[in-house]
């Protein structure tokens, strides 16, 4: 009985909170990826330049401060242009897709992980959070229609009270 009490409260609380299976990143491990970067800056090899920037991004997009997911954001879509590879769009659409989910942007987020699903259609990562996308959209739906007909019933009650004293 303890135990579906326990799972009862943790899917509440999932709903309310979002329960993604997005891991977070701590702040030292963000300043570690920037002096990475800045040593690699100094490096005369542009792949290694390259992959400590999609490390700090990666980092960025999956940081608690919105400062930093922003920042991701901005880095992630100034160098989309500058992608070789296929698999380099796809994960730098992916890190996108992270960054606008965390940023409450549910439907750029989704865009992009159908950019990334036309890349690589099998790609359950890219699913898996696709899911969590569209949950999340139909969640705040259901939410935003509730508060809308509490608020009209509300206005409704009132205009019927004030109607009742009238008379």
């Amino acid at each position: 009985m303890e135990a579906k009490i326990n799972m009862f409260f943790d899917s509440v609380g999932n709903f309310f909170t979002g329960g993604d299976q997005i891991p977070w990143c701590d702040r030292d491990v963000i300043l570690g990826c920037e002096r990475e970067v800045a040593e690699a800056a100094n490096g005369d090899s542009d792949e290694l330049k390259s992959e400590s920037l999609m490390r700090l991004s990666w980092a960025l997009v999956h940081s608690r401060q919105a400062e930093d997911i922003q920042r991701g954001i901005a880095m992630l879509e100034a160098s989309l242009g500058n992608t070789g590879t296929p698999l380099q769009k796809r994960e730098k659409l992916y890190l996108l897709a992270v960054g606008f989910y965390r940023s409450g942007e549910y439907s750029r987020s989704r865009q992009l992980l159908e950019r990334c699903l036309e890349i690589a259609p099998d790609w359950r990562q890219a699913q898996s959070l696709k899911k969590t996308v569209e949950d999340r959209i139909a969640k705040d739906g259901v939410i935003g229609i509730g508060i809308a007909a509490t608020a009209v019933g509300l206005i409704a009650g009132g205009i019927a009270a004030a109607l009742a004293r009238k008379k």
